[in-house]
Formats: structure tokens, sequence, C-alpha cells
């Protein structure tokens, strides 16, 4: 019996990368638009570490051998905010002063701002998602800097925004590349999934 032929191509690593980022998102930002307490942030630490930070990390090693400069570098850098804000929170709260908290995630929205001006020739919903993250965290800096419970909660429903939008581009790679045809558009009528080779 002749066996299976072995697939050669490299799957796409954007929805898993995509996915990881979109769900730990979406937990932390409940809890800085203020629909839950801190209480709360155990699990969305355990999900830095495991999902947004790990997974996401992998995801971003996947796209080394593909030659995606901008895949490798978003999830890289991105799993390793979730692992440097897990470590943060467990061991060094008490101890930064929340002026340099602001600092911290201003330079992550300077790092967010130049990788949007990057997708500029990519599917409007990757665009999106840069942009709307790059002004979470921009929300977020300005509530550590000015103390503003409003300025936080701003940067919270923003991150819930982006979570949604990154979820949706990693639900249409997923099922787009399934059908073979665009179920779920994503902004480009030429690119069904794996939209990060065009970038």
């Amino acid at each position: 019996m002749a066996s299976a032929p072995i697939r050669t191509t490299l799957a796409n690593p954007a929805p898993l990368g995509l996915a990881g980022f979109a769900l730990t998102t979406w937990l932390l930002s409940m809890i800085n638009a203020g629909w839950f307490s801190g209480e709360s942030m155990g699990l969305v630490l355990a999900c830095a570490l495991a999902y947004g930070g790990t997974a996401q990390a992998i995801a971003g090693i996947m796209e080394l051998p593909r030659g995606n400069t901008f895949g490798a570098t978003a999830f890289l850098s991105y799993g390793a905010f979730w692992w440097s804000f897990a470590l943060f929170v467990l061991f060094l709260h008490d101890k930064v002063p929340a002026a340099f908290v602001g600092w911290y995630l201003f330079l992550w929205g300077v790092f967010t701002f130049y990788m949007w001006l990057a997708t500029f020739r990519s599917p409007r919903a990757l665009q999106f998602i840069f942009l709307a993250l790059w002004i979470t965290f921009g929300l977020l800096a300005g509530g550590e800097w000015t103390g503003s419970g409003l300025v936080r909660m701003a940067g919270g429903y923003m991150g819930l925004l982006t979570a949604a939008l990154a979820f949706y581009l990693s639900a249409a790679d997923v099922i787009n590349e399934v059908h073979g045809r665009v179920v779920l558009p994503v902004g480009d009528p030429r690119v069904l999934s794996r939209h990060a080779v065009a970038l």
C-alpha cells in the first residue's frame, strides 16, 4: 500500500499568533475596561504565559523559514510583551513607579505605530488591528501618567476592539484557507489566507 504524500508546504502560523494575541488581549482588556476587578488577573497571567506569550512566540519562529520578517518580528515581539507583562505583575508590580510603567506602554505603542506603517500594503483587517493596538497602548500609557481611570477604561475598550479584530483575522485565515475562497473578507479580494505572504 502506497503511503500518503508528505506535504512540503509550510503551514501558515498567523492564525495561531493572532488567536493567542486576541484571547489574552481580550481578557486583560475586560479588566482595564472595568468589567472585572484585579482579582481576575491570575487567569490573565496564566494565559499570557501559555498562549499570548508562548504560542505567539512559536508562531513567530514559524514565520522565519517562510522569510516573513514582519510576521516574525510581530509575533515574537508581542509574545515577549506578554511574558514581560506577566513577570512584571508577578514580581515587580508594587516596585515600579506608575510613570515608568507609562513609558513601558508608550514605547510598545511606538513599536506598534511603525509596525502599523508597515501594514499599508496589507489587507485592511491587518491594518485595523495595528491601528487599534497603538491607540490602545497610547491610552493605557496616558492612564498611567495621569492616574485617570477614565483614560485607562478607554484603553480597555480599545483593547477589546483590537482583540475582536485579531480574532476576526485569525478566523478568516483559517476558514478562507480551508474553503479555498473568501468566506470572511479581509479587505483585499485577492487574499484568501496566508495574508502575511504579501507583507
